[in-house]
């Protein structure tokens, strides 16, 4: 697999500001992203590929053909799937094992919460990392490590339970406790120590990483 990042953005709230280009070695857009990217004056001669049905984003596929652009158009008809998840399909196949999304949350709850389960789907196989004007956040091993948090809000969300998880570095530390998506979770939490260590045993959590907080 290749272990240099990729970039995808997908057709949720718009980032406010886009990351650097020449940090990815691949960078790719779901259709209904496109228009976002252009309307923002994201360097689309950057872009490696952009795939969707183009069912309800017909007209990107005029524009795209009426600029010459170099990247491939990927149609994937699939309506069993998200564009999401196509769009992790193929950077997989490109031999892929990261990549950064943008435009992940916000808009209509019921997309989000459907991209948190596609980036459940793939996490054995991809690192996916979101990107918010919030937070980054991500799946974490069973053993896990951050530094350079001090201050920042961290929040564990169990998917949908977590067990005998301890941590160090924050506010409010378990120590060998569980979390539960029914019943206890982890949300809202504070960095005390520059670096925050999470270990579990059996289960699956979500990290938040916030910005800096006071509490």
């Amino acid at each position: 697999m290749n272990t240099e990042k990729s970039l995808l953005f997908i057709n949720g709230v718009p980032p406010e500001n886009l990351p650097n280009p020449d940090d990815y070695s691949l960078i790719a857009c779901s259709d209904g992203a496109f228009h976002y990217l252009k309307k923002m004056n994201f360097p689309l001669e950057k872009l490696d590929f952009i795939s969707g049905d183009f069912d309800s984003h017909s007209e990107v596929l005029q524009c795209i053909h009426n600029e010459n652009n170099n990247f491939d158009i990927i149609e994937t008809p699939d309506q069993n799937k998200t564009d999401f998840e196509k769009a992790l399909e193929i950077i997989i196949e490109k031999g892929f094992s990261a990549v950064d999304v943008f435009g992940g949350s916000g808009g209509e709850m019921d997309h989000f919460l459907g991209n948190i389960s596609v980036a459940f789907k793939f996490k054995n196989e991809l690192k996916i990392t979101f990107f918010d004007e919030y937070s980054q956040y991500f799946f974490i091993p069973e053993k896990f490590k951050i530094g350079n948090v001090l201050g920042k809000m961290i929040s564990l969300y169990p998917f949908p339970f977590a067990e005998n998880i301890t941590t160090k570095g924050l506010k409010w530390s378990l120590k060998n406790e569980n979390l539960d998506i029914t019943s206890r979770i982890g949300t809202r939490n504070l960095a005390v120590e520059d670096e925050v260590s999470v270990n579990f045993e059996k289960g699956n959590l979500l990290i938040f990483i916030g910005k800096n907080i006071k509490f």
